[in-house]
């Protein structure tokens, strides 16, 4: 058996029938007029963790970029978001997380999170110029090892990938000259925003002990719809 699922593609649209463990805290947004749909999406707790991750990193790189705001407030700053996404990543992720035994994952994810939070406020308070001038790399590099560890965890080509184009972000920062924090910014909102748009290969590793015979019949059920319409 393939260590990834070679039969899905990387991205494609959402497929519609959900697992249990997805259909928790899901958002449907439906927006028409008359018979006419204007915007019609659904979003899993785990797209509402990439929606949020995306903006808290826009905001933040946006604000390093282009308002003349000093670098220790805009480090209260971003400890306050930082920790705010992290604290909404948990709760958000932590079911879904635990039927699909990906709770590692998620702490791997709160262990980066936390180093790149330090580092960032230490280079700010103590004036360490050496990761000062690198906080666009390091958080680039901490984030490719992020999706590294899903990549690996849920068997996904596709974050794997993203490791991959973070990595690459790191490489061509230098070239954006004055523009790395909204390049960085870009990098990271773009791909996460991508991730809760789209649907992404996986290999299902669940833990249905976690769930009732009722929900274990509805997965099986949900799997087997998506069989047919795949």
């Amino acid at each position: 058996m393939s260590f990834f699922n070679l039969s899905e593609p990387l991205l494609r649209e959402k497929q519609q029938e959900l697992d249990f463990q997805d259909i928790q805290g899901l958002v449907c947004l439906n927006y028409q007029i008359g018979n006419f749909i204007l915007f019609s999406k659904f979003y899993t707790r785990v797209d509402q963790a990439f929606i949020l991750w995306g903006l808290i990193s826009s905001g933040i790189f946006v604000t390093a970029q282009f308002l003349p705001i000093s670098w220790s407030s805009q480090a209260i700053l971003w400890s306050v978001l930082t920790l705010f996404g992290a604290i909404g990543m948990v709760s958000l992720t932590w079911f879904w997380a635990t039927v699909e035994q990906l709770r590692w994952v998620v702490y791997s994810w709160g262990i980066l999170i936390l180093a790149g939070l330090i580092l960032t406020d230490l280079s700010i308070f103590l004036g360490w110029g050496e990761v000062l001038i690198r906080l666009c790399p390091l958080w680039l590099g901490l984030s490719a090892i992020g999706y590294f560890c899903i990549g690996v965890g849920m068997r996904s080509r596709t974050f794997l990938l993203m490791g991959f184009i973070h990595l690459l972000g790191i490489i061509v920062l230098p070239y954006c000259g004055v523009m790395q924090f909204l390049s960085t910014g870009l990098i990271m909102t773009v791909s996460l925003l991508l991730l809760a748009e789209l649907q992404w290969d996986m290999q299902s590793s669940s833990d249905y002990k976690q769930l009732t015979p009722q929900q274990k019949q509805f997965n099986q059920e949900q799997s087997q719809r998506r069989q047919m319409n795949s």
